[in-house]
């Protein structure tokens, strides 16, 4: 996702979700991201919850970047790239970055990046933690988790 603090200088945000469950696993405000950016939050991520077995993704650069193809090559991971064009085939995470911008890139100004970084931690935090799904029988993605985990 992109968007532009105050004075200009613009952002991008690199969101990533668990399909499972919809849990935000991070969202990551930046001046830019890189094929390097991707690769060291797949890490971050797959401390705590594992490495993943496939990457759904648009044809974005910093997803075709050749550091990241063999970063997921040398880890077998997976990359699914949707087809151009085709944001449906990825419906989670473009339902999720809809609410993301109407929730927090539209409803504030951002002076800082260090601004919009927290702002967008706080709200990752309360959707993964209260926001309801009415695939996850109206669970928000915690509480499904935990529920499904308890099976």
């Amino acid at each position: 996702m992109h968007d532009a603090l105050v004075n200009g200088r613009k952002v991008r945000i690199l969101n990533i979700i668990d399909d499972y469950n919809r849990e935000a696993l991070t969202v990551q405000a930046e001046y830019s991201h890189s094929g390097n950016s991707v690769v060291r939050a797949i890490e971050q991520i797959s401390d705590w919850r594992g490495k993943p077995t496939e990457i759904r993704c648009d044809n974005g650069p910093e997803f075709l970047s050749h550091v990241l193809v063999d970063y997921c090559n040398l880890n077998d991971i997976k990359l699914k790239y949707i087809q151009p064009g085709k944001p449906t085939q990825n419906a989670f995470i473009e339902r999720f970055n809809r609410s993301y911008r109407e929730d927090v890139l539209n409803a504030y100004l951002f002076e800082s990046l260090y601004q919009l970084r927290e702002l967008s931690m706080n709200w990752m935090i309360e959707y993964n933690q209260l926001h309801p799904h009415q695939s996850l029988n109206n669970m928000s993605p915690l509480k499904y988790l935990e529920k499904n985990q308890q099976l």
